[in-house]
């Protein structure tokens, strides 16, 4: 008998899939950033409690939006959140780089939010070495001290020289470290490749062009392959370790201007990824080097120069079977904004209703974490009352070769007062489980994210206040690519 429940549950869940409702999977992701403790922690030299709380409390707001992932910025500036073997722990947390907190914050940040059924992506910056050099905050041990040949300095900050293999070799390293060691769905990088240029001065690369020119005799083509050869290498690299890894790219909006190439957008964007910061997204795209792209579309529908509207169009045509998120600019949400369109959260509203009518784009991130804790329900309560009222799964990237999971073992109900106690235990392949509520024997649609109870990493859950009369509850399991088992009753 059991087994013919099992079996009535996968058929429903088949035949419903395709039914039309609210869209059951949507990325719905905040970047966690913390160059200059923007979202964490919120000033160095807090203690380890401090810390955690301010963390959970994050990760608690986020949750109740029904975001589904972060985005944590761990490696700054040639530095870790993490445990590392190769950079030393970031001066952003305890105050002094090399003195790491009690805990290991990635691990942390993992951990927490898989209990809320939230993804992490990690992301780093590959080139930054030091924000602000008037600040000496480098540690003795950091390679910068060993290796001084592979870094310059631009305006105040320093990086990493792109021009060297040798530097490509160390970031792709610092990433299989982390890929190798930490349960996450992706690596993360944004718009920070070559620096933005500053007015009358020369990134300071030619001895590096000189040394190792290639085939190349034009600097900019040169620099280009520079970004073309550390993204192909981290691919490789994250294939090599742990091939259901994602990786993702958040660039600069623009890729290029009509004007400049009438493959570009049309915009009169003051700098572009191809031609400022030698970055070519498409390319990328093409090659099946990343999978996914989120550019950071951080200007209102309607502006001249760069519309919202124009830009979201243009990256979904040239999707190129990567998956596209749209970056949006919650932090420009303020009551005394310069432009009027920012002074409401209906902006932000606007812009994820206009995406949901492009069916090449697949969800949204947004700038930054604390942003959504400041605006309380000023912006939580138009986001809830539509666009975010329902939970939804995370979208298997196109690219990844998907991982398909066991559904769940075990799994029991029991009543404890009001409340039900879920129980089960994890089959093969299981990450993630998903319950599902419905109406007392009335199991329908396992495609309407509104039957979707939870999302969680663990394997019990509490439900108070809960009537076994009134509701039945199904379980699947999501795997590490994000793919759904078939569903088993409780």
């Amino acid at each position: 008998m059991k087994s013919l429940k099992i079996i009535f549950l996968v058929v429903l869940f088949q035949t419903n899939i395709f039914s039309q409702q609210p869209a059951k999977r949507e990325m719905r992701a905040a970047w966690i950033s913390t160059v200059d403790n923007i979202d964490w922690p919120s000033k160095p030299g807090l203690s380890d409690k401090e810390m955690k709380t301010e963390m959970i409390t994050i990760l608690d707001n986020l949750r109740s939006y029904n975001l589904n992932t972060v985005v944590f910025q761990i490696r700054p500036t040639a530095d870790a959140y993490y445990k590392s073997t190769k950079e030393p722990a970031s001066h952003w947390i305890t105050g002094k780089q090399g003195v790491a907190p009690g805990f290991d914050p990635l691990q942390l940040m993992i951990d927490e939010a898989g209990k809320r059924g939230m993804s992490v992506h990690v992301w780093l910056n590959p080139y930054r070495v030091q924000k602000d050099t008037t600040n000496e905050v480098l540690s003795k041990n950091h390679l910068f001290f060993k290796k001084p040949e592979l870094f310059l300095t631009y305006g105040k900050t320093r990086y990493f020289n792109p021009g060297y293999k040798e530097t490509r070799d160390f970031v792709a390293s610092v990433v299989g470290e982390i890929v190798r060691n930490y349960n996450i769905q992706a690596i993360h990088m944004d718009d920070y490749f070559y620096p933005y240029k500053i007015a009358g001065q020369e990134f300071p690369d030619q001895a590096a062009f000189a040394k190792e020119p290639r085939q190349f005799k034009d600097k900019d083509d040169w620099r280009r392959d520079n970004v073309d050869l550390i993204i192909k290498q981290i691919r490789d690299t994250i294939i090599t370790n742990k091939p259901d890894v994602e990786f993702g790219i958040s660039p600069f909006g623009v890729w290029r201007n009509i004007a400049k190439d009438s493959q570009g957008s049309n915009t009169v964007a003051g700098a572009t990824n191809y031609d400022d910061l030698y970055a070519n997204i498409l390319k990328w795209q093409k090659e099946n080097w990343i999978d996914y792209v989120t550019p950071q579309l951080y200007w209102h529908i309607g502006f001249d120069r760069a519309n919202f509207e124009v830009l979201a169009k243009w990256w979904a045509a040239h999707k190129y079977g990567a998956n596209v998120y749209i970056g949006h600019g919650v932090y420009k949400l303020s009551k005394t904004a310069k432009e009027v369109e920012w002074r409401s959260p209906d902006q932000i509203v606007k812009q994820i209703e206009m995406i949901r009518t492009m069916p090449m784009i697949d969800g949204s991130m947004h700038f930054t974490a604390t942003n959504f804790l400041k605006k309380g329900d000023t912006l939580r309560k138009p986001l809830m009352e539509k666009q975010y009222k329902y939970i939804a799964l995370t979208p298997e990237a196109n690219r990844i070769t998907r991982v398909k999971p066991q559904p769940p073992v075990n799994a029991s109900i029991a009543q404890k007062g009001g409340t039900a106690v879920l129980t089960w235990k994890a089959g093969v392949n299981n990450q993630k489980y998903v319950i599902y509520r419905f109406p007392k024997s009335k199991i329908t649609d396992f495609s309407n994210p509104e039957n979707i109870y939870y999302v969680t990493t663990a394997t019990k859950l509490e439900v108070p206040n809960a009537n076994l009369q009134q509701y039945t509850y199904a379980i699947t399991a999501l795997s590490n690519t994000q793919t759904e088992s078939s569903p088993i009753q409780f």
